[in-house]
This record gives C-alpha cells, sequence and structure tokens, in this order.
C-alpha cells in the first residue's frame, strides 16, 4: 500500500479513537492526479447525508490543467466525493458522531488492490492544553534519542 496523501494536520489537531476504510468514487481525471501524488487532504472531513458518507475540502487539482476533457472546463477542485461503505459501518459512524460528539477525519489517501482507498479516523478534537502535551512530549523524546548513544557496531 503506497500512501498517495497523508493529513498530517488530523493527529495533532484530533484524538483518533477508531479508524475505518473506505473506497472513494473519483472521475478518471482526477484518479490519474492523485496517482501523482497531487491530493491535499489538509482541511477536509466527511459529513452524513441521508445515507450516505460524502468527503468535503478534498483538494484535487486536474490531471492536465491546460488540457482538461470536454465539459470539464470548470472543474471544481474541492467538490464533495462520495465515500463508499457498507450500510452497517455508516450507521455505526452516525451513532457516534451524533452521541459522543466525533468528527470523521480522512487520514490518508492510499492506493491497494489497485483502487483508491482512505483512511478514515473517528476523531475527538484536542483543547490547546492537550496540544500543548503533544509539542512537549515530542521534544523530550526528540532529547533522549540524542542523547542516548547511537547502538552501532562495536
Amino acid at each position: 500500500m503506497s500512501d498517495l496523501a497523508v493529513n498530517r494536520r488530523a493527529t495533532f489537531d484530533y484524538e483518533i479513537l477508531e479508524t475505518i476504510e473506505a473506497g472513494i468514487e473519483l472521475k478518471g481525471f482526477e484518479v490519474k492526479s492523485v496517482a501523482l501524488g497531487r491530493a491535499n487532504l489538509g482541511g477536509s472531513h466527511a459529513i452524513v447525508r441521508g445515507a450516505e458518507l460524502w468527503l468535503l475540502n478534498l483538494d484535487i487539482p486536474p490531471y492536465q490543467p491546460k488540457n482538461l476533457p470536454p465539459g470539464q472546463e470548470k472543474h471544481d477542485q474541492k467538490r464533495s466525493r462520495r465515500l463508499l461503505l457498507h450500510k452497517k459501518e455508516i450507521a455505526a459512524l452516525i451513532g457516534s458522531t451524533k452521541e459522543r460528539g466525533l468528527t470523521i477525519i480522512p487520514l490518508r489517501l492510499y492506493s491497494r488492490n489497485g483502487k483508491l482507498k482512505v483512511a478514515l479516523g473517528l476523531a475527538r478534537s484536542r483543547k490547546k492544553g492537550d496540544k500543548r502535551d503533544v509539542i512537549r512530549k515530542r521534544e523530550t523524546d526528540r532529547e533522549i534519542r540524542r542523547a542516548s548513544p547511537s547502538s552501532g557496531p562495536l
């Protein structure tokens, strides 16, 4: 599985409680653009409309900006895209987001067996103090790694 796009901000801004794999409905030229690694997951999130799950604000620029297919001259890069999940999985997500006030955040976009998949995270937003704790822990871990002797060959 090769990562085509990663939402690095998601693990900092949110506490990920559960991850789910979903398919995504794209147009042909969008698939080509994603395969080149041009997708941007920053600021995107998923919502439930009716009995379907939709991904909002996923930025996929055109594959060939100067040579768009007929009828695609006004390509909306951040259009809503449908996520493909089983009905039971969608029902579980609806329950989690309504009861516990959780958010559905895309974590990464990757290719698996020739199909594009999205790793979704059921997440709770972190408060400012929690973010500071994450930064503090990251810095102390970095200092410990620098201070410890390398375990190279003797």
